[in-house]
């Protein structure tokens, strides 16, 4: 109501230059007149104003009349003016005029006397359109009304500002300055992150994440599975110990060390051991977090991680993927993020240096891309030692299973478990048990049991490998065909010598877009001989070459299989040297940070590769063939058993197809042992009667809850 107040008021007040000339100016009323800021013209009325009684004429105006200071009958030369003391001075007469300009006054008077409204404002405006068409309307007003130039209006201009009007002038700026601001404070990825503008004040600041040594909970008991790193590693703690018992001897402590392999095998849960065996502080970071959008960022946080590091010396600082920043210089030279990257590094490398012997400060990084790390941030003297951490063999999955399994609430010992997931889960890492176990737990909770048993576990391997159970209806050729193409690969596997054995084999449709898989328990070897790799070949070609001999034709069902025997048969030739055509060379891919590498060979030796390849894979699927079809009688009465019962084992192709005409190795052996071991402890009777019960348990389970279902080939 204040501010439409306001507005009205503002309405009443201003008036147009015709209304100004004709009903103020010439009647006298005018004291001043004030032009601000060049485009409004502010009229100021004398005071006081004597207002007679409205005329019946015009309601609600009133006649305006002054004091007369002349004397005299019908209007002398003064006074006719109306207001007294019109000029500066204030003194009546304002001017003096001849009879004429009496008679002139006294019509403006007249003329203005019905206009004014009957509680006049103080002042009255208008605008104007420039500063000299004002002054000259003005000055020929006031010479047409007889005054003299004396005795004209004064003008005075003045320059003001509006509160509001400028405040309303500054939101959007306002606006732009708190998203920009907004912007700097979340863009950071939360809590200090690398990414984005992050902290502009901060930038330069280390983001690392320091664990003081009473934090840091995590010890070598807490680390299984990875016994040669740990016996490694170890003596970095004993450095950080009792650093004078090697110092004495003449010994320098190593700088730092290189954790090394695929992802999850615990190269960042080995450094928090190491810190927490040493009791000392730890400094984590991700490589990543080095690099940032502003140029000179990553070396200025290189810097202040160190300078930090000194201060908490003695400690162990942590970079986590550590190819982020280290990869070798002068791959990828285009880009200016690159030039960023490489001043990062050699900052890096100088930080490094600057370890002495008093320092206590060591240096950990863990990368699975070893191979594209600088040389110079290998060498001795910076990163002294290189610890590889491969993926558990099944001795290791057993005692890392053993370490999460101490958690759950089991139905039955931790011993009855640990085994036989070991052999469910061949070339799983720590990260991917620890995966099953929480899966195994969840799937428990789901099914209402009030503890975790074996079924459970199977379940959590199963979703862990091949995904959701899908929910699509499969038509009854497809599930057949699904079904001859996993006995294929079954049946070759028992029946070759090198090849993986068995584990299990399902024909239940996945979520990853799989009709069915077959699980082998590869052997863990280092060195694998031409036959060897021709018995995986040809294991791997079975599921297509089944669907030949027992339906005439193929379909897209071996896809995944083709790629990988294609990967195979490729490396033999141009990485083993397992070629007559080719010879003795290798030619291995170089990571060029995915710019386009030149070939090291011709465009002959390459078609001589291409033919060699397609010649091999020619030779091992016949050879397949022939094998299958050696074997039809088997591949049916397994393709009949998966039909039935959807999934089956170990035991239901011992029951089938008899013993296998080779020897098994060691760690095979070892998880049958432990299969067998841990459902005679389920039964309490046989093994034998325990398979069984445990067949007829999962075919109930699969095949009662879960009607067959469809997923496109």
């Amino acid at each position: 109501m204040q501010v439409l107040n306001q507005v009205t008021e503002a309405a009443r007040r201003e008036i147009t230059w015709q209304e100004f000339q004709a009903h103020l100016l010439g009647s006298g009323a005018v004291e001043r007149i004030t032009v601000v800021n060049n485009k409004i013209a502010r009229v100021h009325l004398r005071r006081p104003l004597v207002l007679p009684p409205a005329s019946a004429s015009t309601p609600g105006f009133h006649n305006v009349t002054a004091d007369v200071s002349g004397s005299g009958g019908g209007g002398g030369a003064q006074g006719d003016r109306g207001y007294d003391g019109y000029g500066e001075g204030g003194h009546g007469g304002a001017w003096d005029g001849d009879q004429a300009s009496g008679e002139a006054g006294s019509r403006a008077v007249a003329s203005g006397a019905h206009w004014l409204p009957a509680a006049p404002h103080d002042t009255y405006y208008f605008t104007i359109g420039s500063v000299d068409s004002f002054e000259r309307r003005l000055e020929a007003a006031q010479a047409a009304l007889g005054i003299a130039p004396r005795d004209y209006v004064p003008v005075q201009y003045v320059e003001e500002g509006n509160v509001a009007v400028e405040i309303l002038r500054l939101i959007p700026t306002l606006i732009f300055m708190g998203a920009l601001f907004y912007m700097m404070r979340g863009a950071g990825g939360g809590a200090g992150g690398g990414g984005g503008l992050g902290n502009v004040f901060k930038v330069g600041r280390s983001t690392a994440k320091k664990f003081k040594k009473e934090d840091v909970n995590i010890t070598f008991k807490d680390v299984a599975g990875v016994d040669e790193a740990k016996k490694e590693i170890m003596e970095f703690v004993e450095f950080l110990k009792n650093p004078k018992r090697f110092t004495d001897l003449g010994a320098k402590i190593p700088k730092g060390a290189l954790l090394s392999g695929p992802p999850g095998t615990g190269k960042t849960l080995l450094a928090k051991a190491t810190a927490g065996e040493a009791n000392v502080p730890f400094f984590s970071i991700s490589g990543s977090e080095f690099i940032e959008m502003f140029v000179g960022v990553g070396a200025s946080r290189v810097r202040d991680l160190f300078k930090e590091a000194r201060a908490s010396a003695p400690c162990i600082v942590f970079v986590d993927e550590i190819d982020a920043v280290g990869r070798k210089r002068g791959i990828g030279r285009f880009g200016g993020g690159n030039n960023e990257r490489e001043s990062t590094l050699n900052q890096l490398l100088v930080e490094m240096d600057g370890f002495n012997d008093r320092t206590n400060i060591v240096m950990l990084a863990g990368t699975n891309r070893a191979d594209i790390l600088d040389p110079a941030l290998l060498r001795p003297g910076r990163f002294d030692r290189q610890i590889t951490i491969e993926l558990p063999d099944i001795k290791g999955r057993k005692q890392i299973f053993e370490v999460h399994l101490k958690g759950l609430k089991l139905e039955g010992q931790v011993s009855d478990y640990s085994g036989r997931l070991a052999g469910l889960t061949p070339g799983f890492s720590g990260a991917d048990i620890q995966n099953i176990c929480n899966e195994a737990a969840i799937v428990a909770a789901r099914r209402g049991r009030k503890t975790i048993d074996l079924e459970c576990f199977e379940a959590a391997t199963d979703r862990v490998i091949g995904g959701l159970e899908s929910n699509k209806l499969i038509t009854p050729e497809e599930k057949r065909i699904v079904a001859y193409h996993e006995a294929g690969h079954a049946v070759a596997g028992w029946n070759l010598e090198h090849a993986d054995p068995l584990l299990k084999v399902t024909i239940v449709p996945r979520g990853r877009g799989s009709l069915g898989y077959a699980q082998y328990l590869p052997k863990e070897v280092f060195l694998r001989t031409e036959e060897q790799i021709n018995d995986i070949i040809c294991m791997a070609l079975a599921g297509r070459a089944s669907e030949q001999v027992n339906f005439g034709t193929y379909t897209t069902g071996a896809s995944d299989d083709l790629k990988r025997v294609t990967q195979i048969v490729y490396q033999m030739i141009t990485v083993y040297g397992m070629s007559s055509k080719v010879g003795q060379l290798a030619f291995p891919k170089e990571d060029m940070g995915g710019f386009p590498s030149d070939r090291p060979y011709s465009d002959h030796t390459a078609e001589v590769m291409d033919t060699e390849a397609k010649t091999m894979v020619d030779k091992a699927f016949q050879r397949t063939l022939d094998l299958v079809a050696k074997h039809k009688h088997q591949v049916e009465a397994i393709a009949e058993l998966l039909l039935k019962k959807e999934t089956i084992n170990h035991d239901d192709m011992l029951a089938v197809l008899g013993p296998r005409p080779f020897a098994s190795h060691k760690s095979y052996e070892e998880f049958v042992h432990a299969t067998m071991h841990g459902k005679s402890k389920e039964a309490g009777g046989s093994s034998g009667s325990s398979a069984g019960g445990d067949d007829k348990s999962k075919q109930q389970r699969d095949g009662g809850k879960h009607e067959p279902q469809l997923s496109p080939v």
